[in-house]
């Protein structure tokens, strides 16, 4: 009883006690709770622990024998440990974890398992392995096959019990967890009506605060209002409270006779209050006059606020400026004004003629701009109106001008000239209109940075157009980000490529799914993104080919990363149809090149066979021979091209040029020809006095005899093939017309192009390896020409070659005088192939030489020092010690014979070591023997016998 009055003796003990007992049910309530919450965490932790240590046991035992067991149809294929003790300790180990999961199993299923897996384990170790073992003691062989079907059975049957036990363990994992969750959903649901219980205990308690409290209060409160009104009020009577309201009671009784006793002093004080109503009403003009003042800055706030709306809204520079100098003038109030960027050719004027502006622009570097950046603060300029600015006003009058620098990083980026009549800019106003001119800086530095990156975007843009593939970036969600003219030319639309931007999937891949052969693209593309992203490092990627030009496209993708996060993926379509046909043709190439080979060595080896086992007659012979000699010749001109081909790939083709007459070459190629074109006629026109070149003799041969060639090959028909030699003063041209079979429009892009050929039967039955017309044009190259082919589909062609002529004159006396010269020159021949040496031999004498001949180097060089010759032919292999290389250097060294004229004959491609070490000319064998005569002769008599050394370019 002494505690209840102790806490109604006081308001605040009382609702210290109200509180108490809430906060202690609360605590006690949230105490249980939490408790409950942490009993069901621990045992869902110690539930889980068990079934991962069963797992972890199952696993183990699974796996050991899954290894070793194969189930088949109809067998099963154990393989055991090689040896005993393997075996023991594998058995031991299972026993163990089968002793451990034995001590953690609880329900009967899991027991029903565990008693299979325990019977099957002692089953393998005891029957099983002993059965292995045997038979690894036979064969060597550590497994075996069983086809026992009560062991089939046992195995399958473990095997299908474990994993069902794994299976089961993972779904206890589940309903463990689940469980877990279902415990919490209650423990919330305890949360809840908890914290309703809390609620209501929380109303009651205001509800007794308001009854014991609230009320007497509010019963004070209607009589206090009532004695203010000048009523009679009820007091009610709560003096017997021993608590502040009944003190509050005694204390309100006596002040309201207190104040029915004061109530005649507030009628004396009525007189002073109306005269405060006087001060309050001059007050309330006041109040009206900073009303109009308030209402005046809104006005310059909304002008303001337009002033950053505008400027905000655009990012257009020309634009921005305009706004900017037009709100501004509003703004200020101003008559006029301009805005110019100080390191651009942008401004902007509001109520300024075309000339002031002029003006303004010229005398931006000195004056009061120069001040303004100097200084970097706004001043005002004080000035008489020139007449101009009065429009009809006659009186004088002054103008002021404001000058606003825009700062940027401590730098005048801008300048803001600011112009008002008859009234001038105050210090507050002047302070306001800098804090504009800053944020007007931002928002130029917000367009600067506009402009740069819009720079940079079409830069960005500019670099991926030249890039050869197509390019297409697409973000996380496969929208395309950007794409390169390259990806739309590949696939043609009626847009432009910015339409293609932020296409989503679907519509992107069905456009370019609808232009490529593979009904599978869509799929292919979304694997291949996938992979890329799952195998970021790993390169993947696919071959699509284009439905309208046959065109073949390799398409690969890279992920696109920022700090390690995914923004967007790069997918690549690289062209490859050049590839992809050069590498068609170049298994082409290999079948034709194996029969090309063939043909002809079978033809020489069948009649070289005859030759040898049987006696012909002399003529038989002959044509045996001829026969052998045309298919060799076949077959060195089918090898020089593939020689050809290497060193013009590799770019170490050497030319002997020299300056030669086409119009004789051409004749020559023309005799060879009509040899084997009794179905041809060749008709053969010069238009020029001279048709002289600087060139290498033997390469423009091998151009020409291609040319002829063909034209006879391909007009299998027969008819007139027509060569017609003309040009210019600057140039020779070279037209090789035939009336076959034509080449197909398509075709002339790719007809010099290595191992192509024009995929035609009647070509296939003709023949060819696809290399001619490549080398041909690699040679006219080479000699700065060009060559060019016209054509009509079954009518025939016509290929013209360009060569830069070059005007010599030419001097007939010394040509005959040159010619009988010769006997009187002497040739040593080197050389210790004695075939070729006796081949070589006759055709000097034949050309009216005098020959010396010698097989050893080491006799070469001793008759050399006895009687030097006017020219030596010279092989780099040599059977004894001095080789060629040796007799060059000594050769060299010798002042008798250091002049004396080196022709190479040898095997051995080294021409840049022949010619640096003073060679004449090289010729790698096989070669034709006139060949070496005709350049001897024609080296001697160029030089008359004075030993100057010329090396070919």
């Amino acid at each position: 009883m002494k505690i209840v009055n102790y806490f109604n003796s006081s308001l605040s003990r009382k609702i210290l006690a109200l509180m108490g007992i809430y906060f202690l049910f609360f605590a006690m309530g949230c105490g249980l709770l939490f408790y409950f919450q942490d009993k069901i965490h621990d045992e869902y932790i110690q539930e889980r622990s068990n079934i991962e240590e069963k797992q972890q046991i199952i696993n183990y035992i699974y796996n050991q024998f899954n290894s070793d067991i194969l189930i088949m149809t109809d067998s099963v294929a154990i393989n055991a440990p090689e040896n005993m003790e393997e075996t023991l300790n594998l058995e031991s180990e299972i026993k163990r974890n089968l002793t451990e999961l034995s001590q953690l199993i609880e329900t009967e299923k899991e027991i029903l398992i565990y008693q299979d897996i325990e019977n099957f384990t002692s089953y393998y170790f005891a029957t099983l392995v002993p059965l292995i073992m045997n038979e690894y003691e036979k064969n060597q062989d550590p497994s075996i096959d069983l086809q026992d079907s009560n062991v089939i059975f046992m195995a399958e049957g473990f095997l299908k019990q474990a994993k069902s036990f794994i299976i089961l363990l993972d779904g206890q994992h589940t309903d463990n967890s689940n469980k877990l969750t279902e415990e919490q959903l209650n423990i919330q649901n305890y949360v809840i009506i908890f914290f309703i219980l809390i609620l209501i205990l929380l109303f009651f308690i205001i509800r007794n605060i308001f009854k014991s409290i609230g009320k007497p209060l509010s019963e004070f409160t209607f009589s206090a209002n009532e004695i203010a009104a000048g009523r009679d009020a009820v007091l009610i009577d709560n003096t017997n409270r021993k608590d502040e309201l009944g003190i509050l009671s005694v204390a309100f009784q006596k002040m309201v006779g207190s104040i029915q006793d004061k109530e005649q002093d507030l009628l004396v004080h009525n007189e002073e209050l109306v005269a405060q109503q006087e001060e309050l009403l001059a007050q309330q003009n006041e109040l009206q006059t900073a009303l109009s003042t308030v209402t005046s800055n809104e006005q310059k706030l909304m002008r303001r606020n337009e002033l950053i709306n505008s400027i905000s809204a655009s990012l257009d520079k020309k634009e921005f400026l305009k706004s900017i100098i037009e709100n501004m003038c509003k703004i200020t109030e101003s008559d006029k004004g301009m805005i110019s960027l100080l390191y651009e050719e942008s401004f902007a004027s509001y109520g300024v003629s075309n000339f002031g502006i002029e003006q303004f622009r010229n005398n931006m570097d000195n004056g009061l701009i120069h001040r303004l950046t100097n200084e970097k603060k706004p001043f005002t300029v004080k000035r008489v109106q020139h007449p101009m600015e009065k429009g009809y006003h006659e009186t004088f009058n002054y103008s002021f001008d404001l000058y606003l620098p825009i700062l940027s990083t401590s730098q005048v980026e801008a300048v803001i000239v600011l112009s008002r009549y008859g009234d001038f800019y105050s210090k507050n106003e002047i302070t306001e209109y800098e804090t504009l001119a800053k944020q007007i800086a931002v928002y130029l530095e917000k367009i600067k940075l506009f402009e740069r990156s819009e720079e940079d975007r079409r830069l960005n843009q500019d670099i991926l157009n030249t890039v050869k593939e197509g390019i297409q970036l697409i973000d996380t969600d496969r929208n395309i980000i950007q794409v390169n003219k390259q990806l739309y030319g590949i696939f043609k639309r009626n847009d432009t490529p910015e339409q293609m931007i932020e296409l989503p999937w679907e519509k992107w891949s069905e456009i370019m799914a609808a232009q490529i052969q593979d009904e599978e693209f869509i799929q292919s593309l979304d694997d291949l993104i996938d992979s890329a992203f799952l195998s970021p490092d790993e390169e993947r990627s696919f071959i699509y080919k284009k439905t309208d030009n046959k065109q073949v496209i390799r398409v690969y993708c890279k992920i696109i990363k920022d700090c390690n996060e995914h923004i967007g993926t790069l997918l690549v379509h690289h062209d490859i149809t050049e590839e992809y046909e050069i590498a068609q043709m170049k298994s082409e190439f290999v079948s034709t090149v194996s029969h090309e080979l063939r043909t002809p060595l079978a033809s020489v080896l069948g009649f070289t066979e005859l030759l040898l086992t049987k006696e012909l007659k002399p003529e038989r012979k002959t044509k045996y021979l001829q026969t052998i000699y045309n298919e060799s010749k076949r077959l060195t001109a089918l090898i020089n091209d593939f020689l050809d081909i290497q060193r013009m790939e590799s770019g170490k083709q050497n030319y002997e040029k020299k300056y030669i007459d086409l119009s004789s070459i051409v004749q020559n190629v023309i005799e060879l020809q009509e040899i084997n074109s009794s179905l041809h006629k060749i008709t053969y026109s010069v238009e020029l006095d001279n048709a002289i070149i600087l060139g290498d003799r033997n390469k423009i041969e091998q151009v020409f005899i291609n040319l002829l060639s063909n034209a006879i090959k391909y007009s299998p028909k027969g008819g007139n093939i027509s060569i017609r030699i003309y040009g210019s003063k600057d140039q020779v041209i070279i037209d090789v017309k035939d009336e076959g079979l034509g080449i197909p429009e398509d075709a002339i892009p790719n007809l010099f192009q290595q191992f192509y050929r024009v995929d035609n039967s009647d070509r296939r039955r003709i023949g060819g390896t696809g290399l001619g017309l490549a080398i041909v044009q690699e040679i006219v190259k080479g000699h700065d020409g060009k060559i060019s082919v016209s054509s009509e589909y079954g009518k025939g062609s016509t290929f013209t070659t360009h060569f830069s002529r070059v005007t010599m004159s030419a001097n007939k006396e010394n040509e005959d005088r040159d010619a009988s010269m010769l006997n009187h020159y002497t040739i040593m021949v080197v050389e210790d192939d004695l075939s070729l040496a006796e081949l070589l031999n006759y055709e000097l004498q034949n050309s009216g030489f005098h020959v010396s001949q010698h097989k050893s180097g080491k006799e070469a060089l001793e008759q050399m020092k006895k009687e030097a010759p006017d020219a030596v032919v010279l092989d780099i292999m040599l059977a004894d010690e001095v080789d060629g290389w040796t007799i060059m250097k000594v050769m060299k060294e010798t002042e008798k014979l250091k002049n004396i004229p080196i022709f190479i004959s040898t095997a051995l491609d080294e021409k840049e070591r022949g010619f640096s070490l003073g060679a004449k000319d090289y010729l790698i064998k096989p070669y034709k023997p006139s060949q070496l005569s005709k350049l001897i002769m024609h080296t001697l008599l160029t030089n008359e016998r004075n030993g100057q050394i010329m090396v070919p370019d």
